[in-house]
């Protein structure tokens, strides 16, 4: 039998490139593993919005989704096949989706086990109501990217509709100034159409109450009229100062401080009633927030002025002692950073015994300040009353009361499915499905 030298030659370097690869493999699964338990064990097995769907059957265990997803280790591979192994923690940036070369990835809203209501709105995101979209955050998709990407498409189908440039009526009546209200808002001017862009609060809708230098995590995105913004992560000041630099440059006008109190249609246009007035429009896009109505605990002293649902600046706080409630990344963001500020006593009360709803690194930074003694955690509790110098809670059917100079309550808001049923728009509740 003749023996090949050159055999050896190609064979043994294969052989140890196999090795190499095998053995990578192999770690970075155990890695998936432990990742995937530890949010089992921490009940942190339900992702909060848009997520990925996996089908093991199209799966190649190629690994591309793990390595596109800009959020770290949200994905893994396990026996071959890509999990997520950190769902709570997924934004739904979608490149997962993008990057899968076998199509085994689709992105749903909701779970079996949680539902997500959605407003029905088509692929040029048109309600079932001819004549009003919807972008951004209300359609579930929350991300800065995403809702201005969606803003700018919205005008696009538009500007596309018959009747565009009725005197008298405006094209489009733009209800939301925050990332999707914002960039359609530039769509308007760059193709010419007669708009008006209203917003009930301040300039950059949600964004403006992120608490006082929280970073915003996003990706490159195209604004009308500017064209792509290649930032990743910027803080919430630095990103509403490049915004109001835009609004600046291209003659942007929003009308601050007007809320929409009733939206009709008649043959020829929809008239458009707020606090300040009427506008008749052939369209109207609605780029408001999912959590424009914060959720009420419904407490005795809850009216009290010391009680608040947002967190804007944590210094305010400082040398108080402030009662946080809630379990989602908000209440976190918001004890953590009170925490942080000299002489403050911070207690996190939440009603599940886990933060199923929280991302890891908010997670983290409340385990430090516990650790730290700057934070004290109260889980399975409940608000039973507020006065103006204590608050009374229920822990593990104990009573406790604490000594107490400010409440802030983020519990959440209220989907407001009222205002879009009474326009006729339809309300899905997703569970797992697109």
């Amino acid at each position: 039998m003749h023996f090949d030298p050159m055999l050896v030659f190609y064979a043994v370097p294969l052989l140890l490139v196999w090795t190499v690869y095998v053995g990578r493999r192999r770690r970075a699964e155990a890695r998936s593993r432990a990742k995937r338990d530890e949010s089992a064990a921490a009940g942190l097995l339900e992702p909060a919005s848009l997520h990925p769907e996996i089908d093991p059957a199209y799966c190649i265990g190629c690994g591309a989704c793990v390595q596109a997803c800009p959020e770290g280790d949200i994905l893994g591979l396990i026996d071959g096949k890509a999990v997520l192994v950190e769902p709570s923690s997924c934004i739904g940036h979608g490149a997962c989706r993008l990057a899968c070369p076998s199509d085994a990835i689709s992105l749903v809203f909701g779970t079996e086990k949680r539902g997500v209501d959605i407003p029905h709105v088509s692929a040029d995101f048109e309600t079932n109501v001819p004549g009003i979209f919807i972008a951004g955050e209300l359609g579930g998709m929350g991300l800065i990217r995403n809702a201005i990407e969606q803003g700018r498409q919205a005008i696009d189908a538009i500007r596309r509709m018959d009747g565009m440039g009725r005197p008298n009526q405006y094209d489009v009546v733009i209800v939301g100034g925050g990332p999707a209200g914002f960039s359609a808002s530039l769509a308007a001017i760059q193709h010419r159409l007669r708009f008006v862009t209203i917003e009930q609060e301040s300039f950059g809708g949600t964004v403006a109450h992120f608490p006082r230098g929280k970073l915003v995590m996003t990706a490159p995105a195209t604004l009308p009229l500017i064209g792509k913004v290649k930032f990743r992560e910027i803080s919430k000041e630095k990103l509403l100062g490049f915004w109001n630099d835009v609004a600046r440059k291209t003659g942007l006008k929003i009308s601050y401080g007007e809320r929409v109190e009733s939206i009709t249609q008649s043959a020829q246009h929809f008239q458009v009633k707020t606090t300040r007035g009427s506008y008749p429009a052939r369209s109207v896009l609605l780029a408001i927030g999912r959590r424009g109505t914060p959720r009420m605990l419904d407490v005795p002293g809850e009216e009290l002025p010391k009680v608040v649902y947002r967190l804007t600046d944590p210094e305010q706080y400082r040398g108080q002692s402030v009662l946080v409630v809630g379990g989602g990344d908000s209440a976190l963001e918001a004890a953590a950073s009170i925490a942080e500020e000299p002489n403050t006593k911070v207690t996190l009360s939440h009603r599940s015994e886990s933060f199923s709803r929280a991302k890891m690194k908010n997670r983290e930074r409340v385990a430090a300040a516990q650790r730290s003694g700057r934070l004290t955690l109260l889980m399975q509790s409940e608000i039973k009353q507020i006065r103006l110098h204590d608050v009374e809670l229920v822990q593990g059917g104990h009573p406790k009361v604490l000594r107490n100079d400010a409440v802030i309550i983020c519990a959440g808001g209220i989907l407001p499915t009222p205002f879009l049923k009474s326009i006729g728009i339809e309300v899905e509740t997703k569970y797992g499905t697109a």
